[in-house]
């Protein structure tokens, strides 16, 4: 397979340059102006554009059993929508139920992943832990290509993770070389406060965020901080949203700690208002964990973006239809959490970074694709734009226009966090593998073309943290 983009501006995340990129059987095999190329089997015209690495998206969740339904989107569908945004890679997350082994776990999910249509990789959920759960760690890290694993320390009686598991799985992580990844809320506190506002007799979606205040989540990404750092451990916060938390990473990398921070998209556009809405579907419609925060928090997130306090941007794309969240109806802590936005996180990011003048273009190829790549050691295979890379691309179009609506988005939900949003700057083509997968709003691939994508342990940080703890190595006192 031999295609040729022709006449577009490179932009990765430390340059921009005028050239044509030639790709073969999916990987970079020139870059230069005027490339003298014989036969092909497809050309893509650039002029005017730009040539950018595929986004990936560190944080997805495809066809998810959770809080008793299965999230809409499966891997089909949930990838058709990343490809639509631009986005060539996900990460999703193998989550064990409590007592189920974590090997039997992964294959399920990969199963189910089998109809992807981009590439996809995992994290897998610490959901419980005994002897087995140490050596699973250890077969998915050296076998199947696992370098990260997730800690819910929220969803107590669910999936939440205690003290006592973090300090286990956490020092597990560093002896494999894997990165532990922590979903900071604190559980005890979530639960307590639920129960205090269903006495009241507050059960509709506004008392979702008042269930979840920043403090609960500043106290946890603490928590989670120090047990990482008592430990010598790398840590990654997901979904990022408050102040707090971006305080905690602040304080921590001042410090020397090795500590990466992620947001999300909807968390830097939305805020906390929609819980008002009169109309329950719309409010319900925006349950999400963590919620949707009020104003003064998205400038901190963007803040954190721009001072590389976060390192990178995700979704967290749980998506679930009116019907689903229906289920909570009479009792907010039964509506499923979770919005969609693997296909416009791009051009979010795009109209309200880079548009806004929050980001360089540069900047928004670190924190869509770049960084993640090398937090999670895919880099400089995905993420860059070189010669023997993977030719995961997206052609952006910067002067084109669209408003964003369910009513044209490829997720299988009726409702769009971003609705009615226009944006300038979309993707006019994206190549994932060396192949046209989706162009000018015309999906090219098929359920199975998506790829598995192995993870190495000991992404490039592990060097200085190993010599950091090898230094720090306790000693006894000779008496």
């Amino acid at each position: 397979m031999k295609l040729l983009i022709q006449g577009g501006t490179v932009v990765t995340h430390d340059q921009t340059y005028v050239a044509d990129v030639y790709c073969v059987d999916g990987k970079i095999e020139q870059i230069g102006l005027d490339l003298n190329i014989g036969e092909v089997d497809d050309v893509v015209d650039a002029t005017g554009k730009l040539i950018m690495p595929g986004g990936i998206d560190p944080h997805t969740h495809m066809q998810l059993p959770f809080m008793g339904t299965v999230a809409a989107d499966d891997f089909s569908s949930g990838t058709a929508a990343a490809l639509a945004g631009g986005t060539t890679t996900i990460i999703d997350f193998v989550i064990p139920a409590p007592q189920q082994p974590l090997m039997e776990a992964y294959h399920q999910w990969r199963d189910w992943a089998e109809k992807a249509q981009c590439n996809y990789s995992f994290h897998v959920a610490i959901t419980w832990w005994d002897d087995s759960v140490h050596a699973d760690m250890k077969t998915l890290v050296e076998d199947y290509g696992v370098n990260s694993f997730k800690h819910f320390m929220a969803y107590k009686n669910a999936m939440m993770a205690t003290d006592d598991i973090l300090v286990n799985s956490f020092s597990r992580c560093l002896e494999l070389g894997a990165i532990p990844t922590v979903h900071a809320e604190n559980g005890e506190l979530v639960y307590h406060l639920q129960q205090q506002l269903m006495e009241k007799g507050i059960t509709g979606p506004e008392a979702h965020p008042m269930s979840r205040p920043a403090k609960v989540e500043g106290e946890a990404a603490s928590r989670a901080i120090n047990i990482a750092g008592t430990l010598g451990a790398p840590i990654y916060l997901v979904h990022v949203s408050v102040e707090d938390s971006v305080e905690a990473i602040k304080y921590a990398k001042n410090n020397g700690q090795i500590v990466f921070g992620e947001c999300l998209a909807g968390h830097l556009v939305v805020d906390d208002s929609v819980y008002q809405s009169k109309d329950w579907d719309v409010a319900a419609a925006h349950v999400m964990s963590p919620p949707f925060r009020p104003k003064k928090h998205q400038e901190a997130l963007w803040n954190g973006l721009q001072s590389g306090v976060l390192q990178t941007t995700a979704t967290d794309h749980c998506a679930f239809c009116a019907e689903q969240k229906a289920m909570g109806k009479d009792d907010f802590t039964k509506i499923p959490n979770g919005t969609a936005g693997v296909e416009e996180r791009l051009m979010v990011l795009w109209e309200k970074g880079v548009n806004q003048g929050r980001l360089t273009p540069n900047e928004f190829v670190a924190i869509t694709s770049a960084n993640t790549a090398k937090i999670f050691n895919l880099f400089p295979s995905k993420g860059s734009i070189t010669v023997g890379a993977d030719a995961d691309l997206v052609v952006w179009d910067p002067n084109a226009q669209k408003t964003i609506s369910s009513q044209t988005h490829y997720s299988k939900i009726e409702h769009s966090i971003f609705e009615g949003m226009t944006v300038n700057g979309m993707p006019d083509t994206t190549i994932c593998a060396g192949k046209i997968a989706w162009q000018q709003g015309s999906l090219k691939t098929a359920p199975g073309d998506g790829q598995y994508v192995k993870r190495s342990p000991y992404a490039g940080y592990y060097q200085s943290q190993l010599k950091r703890n090898e230094l720090a190595e306790p000693h006894a006192v000779e008496r």
